[in-house]
């Protein structure tokens, strides 16, 4: 879709297939992903957590609120989080991680071999970090020097576009509820000081130590005494403590008060809102960056990505978009500064039905592809930078939109940013539908598809997940373990049944879908698409939400083994038969065809193992 030449800056360069590769080229090495970083930092925190030895609480050092620790652990989150997306800051918070553990323990802290694995997780973490800072420091040059002299200023309506303003208020709303933990753990505080302060302070011994329940039994002044423990291991019998006596209540003055939840609040509380208000305030400062002056334009391709909603790059000669620069998420500028949400695409046309046309072609997957637009880029392009472009929206529209980036740009690499010159298109493109259709043959009977050996095999392992799920939880008795099974158990009995029975049957009217607790009719004309997305086959319809079959295999697995998807093959051959009526049966599906839903059946048996389990346990 060309570009009128009146909106494409005199002077503009094409970002050419050469310089592309180049840029492409520049992108951090494979041991630089965050993904290892997470990783090494996760297990490294996991091994100090558990390994570091843990003070005892005593009358002379109780246990209380720590904010100092409080605050380094949730500098430590948000760095785990930053890892990914704020690398700078991520540096910066690692450092104060590390200094802290020096500051508490000594230097010496890092004789011990959990503390030590920190330390080489963390500068492991912040080589990959500075690494990636340079490479997109690279990028930045390379994206300059294909730009070369030509600079433009921001359209109008992308200089009034705002960025962060949902950031702000999700942080705003989660830094009070941190504020209100705060609030709650130190009233709970205060409560303790103002009670002991009236309260009688003894002196006794544990006579009886209850480690399941946290309780200790104390005798003092001739009295018995039972209180909470969160350490019970730390008062073995016959050892000495020290009680504060308000009336019937007594506590452990090694362990005053116990405000965890609250605490565990403010950091919940904390990291999620620092991590907004940090994202918002990115946001911002890469949007106002672009509005300082005059930037680099580059003359390029763009696409909207079919299922991701993606923006992709292309280099300018590359008319055929066969391989993808960069992308990054957008959205709308107007002269106004409002932000839109999603296209409008019933306008610039006379015919009322035009719009509706259009978006059940797009859900059917029979439309036309995103066209490939002609475009003027705006700003250097650098993984983490922010751009905004110049293209054509329609076709049929003669007029122009501008589009802000609302995510940083990232390279268009394979996942593992292997360094290499193949840019990552689509992972698995869906087969043209004359390909389908050619490999169909005209029936009479009805067609049907049914789980395939991954399926059940899938199925098959859920099904022994979920045995021995109801067996461990029941094993102990009632605890809080039956919550979890609760919740998890009907998803694991309607994903057994379904990935071991699902059954799709087409004949002349429609399909007959069945999943595990019923089979239900779609007749063709509310038909809209037949899609394979996350091992699961989805049928959208006109009348209401898709029809989902889910699972229906392991597609992953089963590409690694060389294999196509089975379900895939059956998302296919329905999508053929949808756009192709002439290919459909011509008899109507009885219902021996149809399948019967085995979901009741698997619930009686598990009911009935469950039962098994409380008798035999």
């Amino acid at each position: 879709m060309p570009l009128p030449a009146e909106h494409i800056p005199p002077g503009t360069p094409e970002w050419r297939t050469a310089d592309v590769l180049r840029w492409l080229d520049a992108v951090p090495a494979r041991w630089a992903h965050p993904l290892f970083a997470l990783l090494a930092l996760a297990v490294s925190v996991a091994w100090e957590v558990t390994a570091a030895p843990v003070p005892a609480c005593t009358s002379a050092e109780p246990c209380g609120s720590d904010w100092t620790g409080l605050a380094v652990a949730v500098v430590l989150v948000l760095s785990l989080y930053w890892v990914w997306r704020q690398p700078r800051l991520a540096i910066g918070g690692l450092a104060v991680t590390v200094v802290a553990l020096a500051v508490e323990d000594g230097v010496t802290v890092f004789a011990r071999p959990s503390a030590l694995a920190y330390l080489v997780a963390t500068g492991f973490a912040v080589s990959g970090l500075v690494h990636r800072l340079a490479v997109a420091g690279r990028q930045r040059a390379l994206a300059l020097e294909a730009a070369g002299s030509a600079a433009q200023p921001l359209p109008d309506a992308a200089r009034t576009f705002r960025r962060g303003r949902m950031s702000f208020v999700l942080a705003a709303l989660f830094l009070t509820v941190a504020g209100f933990g705060v609030h709650q753990a130190l009233g709970i505080a205060d409560a303790y000081e103002k009670r002991a302060v009236s309260a009688s302070h003894l002196s006794g011994e544990v006579t009886a130590v209850d480690e399941d329940d946290g309780l200790l039994t104390v005798t003092a002044e001739g009295r018995t005494y039972r209180t909470e423990t969160a350490f019970p291991e730390d008062f073995p019998v016959d050892s000495r403590v020290d009680l504060v006596v308000d009336g019937d209540q007594a506590v452990l003055v090694a362990e005053p008060y116990d405000a965890f939840g609250w605490e565990l609040l403010v950091l919940t509380g904390s990291v999620t809102g620092l991590a907004f208000l940090v994202n918002g305030v990115a946001g911002r400062l890469g949007a106002r960056r672009l509005r300082r002056g005059p930037l680099p334009v580059l003359h390029v391709m763009v696409r909207e990505g079919e299922e991701d909603g993606r923006t992709w790059v292309f280099a300018a000669d590359d008319t055929e978009g066969r391989r993808p620069v960069l992308w990054f998420h957008s959205l709308y500028a107007d002269d106004d500064g409002a932000e839109e949400d999603e296209d409008d695409l019933g306008t610039g046309d006379d015919d009322g039905d035009f719009g509706l046309d259009k978006v059940a072609q797009v859900l059917r997957g029979d439309g036309p592809a995103p066209p490939l637009r002609e475009a003027v880029l705006y700003g250097a392009p650098y993984t983490g930078a922010e751009v905004a472009f110049v293209a054509r929206d329609d076709e049929d529209d003669p007029e122009v939109a501008v589009e802000c980036s609302v995510t940083s740009v990232k390279p268009a690499v394979p996942l593992w940013n292997t360094g290499g010159q193949q840019a990552r298109g689509r992972k698995h493109p869906r087969r043209p539908v004359e390909e389908i259709a050619a490999g169909l043959t005209p029936s009479a009977e009805p067609r049907v598809w049914r789980a395939h050996g991954f399926s059940r095999g899938l199925g098959a392992g859920l099904l022994v997940v979920q045995g021995g799920g109801v067996w461990a939880a029941l094993e102990d008795g009632p605890s809080w373990h039956w919550l979890m099974l609760a919740v998890a158990l009907p998803w694991l009995v309607t994903s057994v049944a379904t990935a071991t029975t699902w059954r799709i049957t087409a004949d002349r009217d429609g399909l007959w879908v069945l999943t595990a607790w019923r089979v239900r009719r779609v007749p063709w004309d509310v038909m809209l698409s037949v899609t394979h997305r996350e091992d699961g086959i989805d049928i959208g319809r006109a009348e209401d939400d898709a029809v989902r079959v889910s699972p229906t295999g392991w597609a992953w697995l089963e590409r690694r083994l060389g294999r196509e998807p089975g379900a895939e093959r059956v998302a296919d051959e329905l999508r053929a038969l949808l756009l192709r009526p002439d290919l459909r049966p011509t008899d109507e599906a009885l219902s021996d065809r149809q399948g019967m839903p085995v979901g009741p059946l698997l619930v009686a048996l598990t009911v009935l193992w469950g039962a098994a389990a409380l008798l035999l346990l």
